[in-house]
């Protein structure tokens, strides 16, 4: 669904109902959003220099891990990045809001998520998965380590000591002084 039609098709919001894409729980329905992601900070001038340090910091931070880093890692900021330049260029060509337009709830339980769009779902996907690879790339970095430290640490091998296991001992210019 591209947000042009949805513009066309759906403005003003009063006068045009909702459209539904799956029963009641996904729906398609217009909203200018003068906020960030998901309407959070709406009418805030501090917002546009929130905005412009996040994403500041994100492609500092993409450009340089951009040729030796993880496949992965330049996927996630490129969905960052590219979610952020989404949103900038919306609110540039619709004077300081963007379109939000799709909507998710679950009404038996009265569940209401807030109204977004794709360059929204691409920053929280991406922020998502960066917090998962972090962290369990971090664990698994902590485990790797620990493993190594206790295989290296605790194998002796037969017939040679300890003190002859870890290698021949280097003079320095300590031990050459009389």
């Amino acid at each position: 669904m591209d947000e042009s039609l949805v513009v066309a098709n759906l403005s003003p919001s009063e006068s045009k109902p909702p459209v539904p894409l799956i029963g009641d729980y996904l729906t398609i329905y217009y909203i200018q959003n003068s906020g960030a992601a998901f309407s959070l900070f709406k009418n805030n001038i501090v917002l546009a220099l929130l905005i412009t340090a996040a994403i500041c910091v994100i492609t500092y931070l993409y450009a340089r891990m951009l040729n030796t880093g993880p496949l992965a890692y330049k996927l996630i900021f490129g969905m960052i990045i590219g979610g952020a330049a989404g949103n900038l260029l919306d609110r540039a060509m619709h004077s300081g809001y963007v379109v939000d337009f799709i909507y998710f709830r679950i009404p038996q339980i009265g569940f209401h998520f807030a109204i977004f769009n794709i360059a929204d779902a691409s920053i929280f996907v991406g922020v998502f998965l960066l917090f998962l690879y972090v962290l369990l790339g971090g664990l698994r970095k902590t485990a790797n380590a620990g493993e190594k430290s206790r295989s290296t640490d605790d194998t002796v091998k037969p017939g040679i000591t300890p003190t002859q296991q870890s290698g021949p001992l280097r003079s320095t210019e300590q031990d050459a002084k009389p």
